[in-house]
């Protein structure tokens, strides 16, 4: 029969000059069968060895993968069944029992598992392993960790190491360990280090030893201060540019056309839920192609808003334009129809929209701060909004007959500029930018019929203190706001924050009523 060596055992066997002992075919059968007490020896024989090709065999008993016939082990990998000792692949004989293993065989495993991995080829799994054993130090592990610092290779995972083993022997009975211990866990700017830290303090009767803890502990809060810092201005850059891209389409229906759109929130709405439309068409009928829903529901939450919202003004608003009490009401009384046929259609609780694998996950920059791919792709799509918005109304034809009749509505109709059709194509414009802002915020939490009434007041408050009609002030008061607004929660709550920030743009309007950048020339007339 011809034999096949697996990928994963090549890469182990590269391994075992390492190691003084490997695993035997006969301890794969010990710890595979008979009574628990005895596989649970041999497993600690094993782990002592601390042979890599064990990760194997262990992984497949914790899976019930395992099964024994005759003192030979059978490892199932799918279709494929292999010698868990030299990889070889095997044929599985008719009468092979199944390894059943109890909860506490099972929990020895795991924990094996988790102390072996520290020896994988895989550098990913290793800083697992090691980040885990740093969260719950185990005496029990020392010898363990002694002996993956001597084999490993990689720099930095050597010094995840040297914390975890001070993170161990802090609690020794000797001085001199200890205090050798707290130097190094200083230099661990974690918050697992400030809890075993913190810890050891309350225990701690030697003196100096406590100053050094005390001077370790204040070394590593000054450090997580700034972690804390950056994650308040990245959150607050990230509630930006959501407000950004919220205000971006009122920018265009109240800053440029002066028309008080309340069902705004309601065309966020309607793109949030075209883009939940589109994830579950493609998890239906293309779920090979899911993670690139994305790029087809931003079109798609665009025109769906868009054409709600030239239905809107044609159907309603062309008749109200110069009377704003009217707009206000009617958009008011259009919002809570939108709200209402969403409930109809998709019910009345909120729908999760599932972020693609590749905006999954995030950044750590510090070891209390790591940065969401979902926000920071969300900032980065927001300033390509507001480019392409800029774009489209300072560069093309379209853009110039909106100034145009923004500016001057009779003198562009006597230049042949058909005004009513401009207002459909600018209200049509504002309210696919805003389907795009609900698009983005599906994918940061979940979407419900009243997702627009959180955000229609803050977009309005945007637009107001940036000057209406100036895009650039809209970009510094969406940015401005959502920072101070997460500085202040810091201090004072979310509730307070809030107070505080609508009072200041109150008092601010009432100083400055053209908001932070005023019209100018015949536009400000």
């Amino acid at each position: 029969m011809k034999r096949f060596i697996t990928p994963v055992f090549l890469i182990l066997c590269l391994c075992l000059p390492m190691f003084a002992h490997a695993l035997t075919p006969q301890e794969a059968y010990a710890l595979s069968s008979g009574e628990t007490e005895d596989r649970l020896k041999t497993l600690e024989q094993i782990i002592e060895h601390a042979d890599p090709r064990a990760i194997v065999l262990i992984q497949a008993l914790s899976d019930d993968s395992v099964k024994i016939a005759e003192h030979q082990v059978y490892v199932l990998q799918g279709t494929k069944v292999i010698d868990p000792v030299t990889g070889e692949t095997l044929v599985l004989p008719a009468n092979a029992e199944d390894v059943v293993s109890n909860n506490r065989m099972r929990g020895e495993l795991d924990g094996a598992l988790a102390s072996l991995s520290l020896f994988s080829p895989d550098q990913t799994l290793r800083m697992k392993s090691i980040k885990s054993m740093l969260k719950e130090p185990d005496t029990g592990k020392l010898p363990l960790l002694e002996k993956a610092l001597k084999v490993e290779t990689v720099e930095a995972l050597k010094v995840q190491l040297s914390f975890a083993k001070a993170a161990i022997e802090i609690n020794s009975s000797d001085d001199a360990i200890r205090l050798a211990s707290i130097k190094t866990l200083s230099a661990s700017k974690t918050p697992e280090t400030q809890r075993i830290l913190n810890d050891r303090m309350g225990q701690e009767s030697n003196a100096q030893i406590k100053a050094e803890i005390k001077n370790a502990l204040q070394q590593i809060q000054s450090a997580l201060a700034w972690g804390e810092r950056l994650g308040v201005i990245f959150t607050g850059l990230s509630l930006g540019s959501i407000l950004l891209l919220v205000a971006l389409g009122l920018a265009i229906t109240y800053g440029l056309m002066g028309v008080i759109n309340m069902a705004h929130g309601e065309l966020m709405m309607v793109g949030a839920y075209a883009t939940y439309v589109v994830q579950v068409f493609f998890r239906t009928h293309y779920p090979q192609w899911f993670d690139a829903y994305l790029f087809v529901a931003i079109p798609v939450s665009f025109l769906t808003s868009a054409v709600v919202g030239a239905i809107i003004e044609r159907v309603v608003l062309k008749f109200l334009y110069g009377r704003p009490l009217e707009t206000l009401l009617a958009t008011w009384g259009i919002s809570l129809m939108l709200m209402q046929l969403v409930r109809s259609i998709f019910g009345a609780q909120n729908v999760g929209v599932e972020n693609p694998v590749w905006m999954s996950g995030g950044i750590e920059v510090l070891a209390n701060l790591i940065l969401p791919w979902n926000r920071m792709l969300i900032i980065v799509f927001a300033g390509l909004v507001l480019l392409g918005m800029s774009l489209l109304i300072g560069r093309t034809r379209l853009g110039l007959f909106v100034r145009g009749v923004t500016q001057n509505r009779p003198m562009a109709s006597c230049m042949g500029v058909n005004t009513s059709r401009v207002d459909t194509y600018a209200f049509a414009l504002g309210s696919g930018i805003a389907g795009l802002a609900g698009c983005a915020l599906s994918q940061i939490g979940n979407v419900g019929p009243d997702l627009g009434q959180s955000y229609i007041v803050d977009s309005f408050m945007v637009v107001v203190l940036g000057g209406v009609g100036q895009l650039m002030g809209s970009v510094y008061a969406a940015i401005g706001l959502g920072v101070i607004n997460k500085l202040l929660e810091g201090v004072a709550g979310a509730v307070l924050a809030k107070i505080a920030v609508l009072v200041f743009i109150i008092i601010f309007i009432q100083k400055r009523p053209q908001g932070l950048f005023a019209m100018k020339g015949r536009s400000a007339d």
